[in-house]
C-alpha cells in the first residue's frame, strides 16, 4: 500500500520499492502479524528526521507510536536494519553514486583542568596509598 504524498512521506515509491523486500515477512510467523511495513518504516524515518521523542509521532499518520518503537527495536536487534544499510550502500556503490574521499580533522579540544578527576601534578596526594596515621 503506498502513502499518498505528504508532509510525513520521507521515501518515493522508487526508494521504497528497493526497501521493502529487504524487511522480514509474515510468513512462517507464529506471532501476530506485521502491519504494513512502509507505515511503519516512514514513522521511523520521520522520527529520525525531525529529533521528535517516540510519543509525538502522529498517530493518525504512523500508528501508535509504542509499534513504530518495538519494530525499529526488533529491527535493529536482528540485523534488519544492517542488511538494509548493506544493500542500499552496495548498490550506491555499483550505480558509483558513492564517493569514498574522506577527510580527516587533527583539531584538538582541550579540557579545562577541572573537566578530569586527576590530580594536578603540583598537588601531593600522599602517594598511591593513604596512611591512617596522623601526620607528625
Amino acid at each position: 500500500m503506498a502513502m499518498t504524498s505528504s508532509r510525513y512521506q520521507v521515501f518515493t515509491d522508487e526508494q521504497w520499492a528497493r526497501i521493502e523486500p529487504l524487511l522480514p515477512s509474515n510468513v512462517g510467523r507464529a506471532a501476530r502479524p506485521f502491519g504494513d511495513h512502509r507505515r511503519v518504516v516512514e514513522g521511523i524515518a520521520y522520527r529520525y528526521r525531525t529529533g521528535i521523542p517516540w510519543r509525538d509521532l502522529p498517530r493518525e499518520v504512523f500508528g501508535p507510536w509504542q509499534t513504530v518503537w518495538k519494530r525499529h527495536r526488533r529491527y535493529a536487534q536482528d540485523g534488519t536494519w544492517d542488511r538494509v544499510l548493506a544493500h542500499v550502500l552496495a548498490e550506491a556503490d555499483a550505480a558509483g553514486r558513492i564517493d569514498w574521499n574522506l577527510s580527516v580533522d587533527a583539531t584538538i579540544a582541550r579540557a579545562h583542568q577541572h573537566a578530569t578527576n586527576t590530580p594536578r601534578p603540583d598537588q601531593d596526594t600522599g602517594g598511591s596509598i593513604e596512611s591512617q596515621e596522623p601526620r607528625p
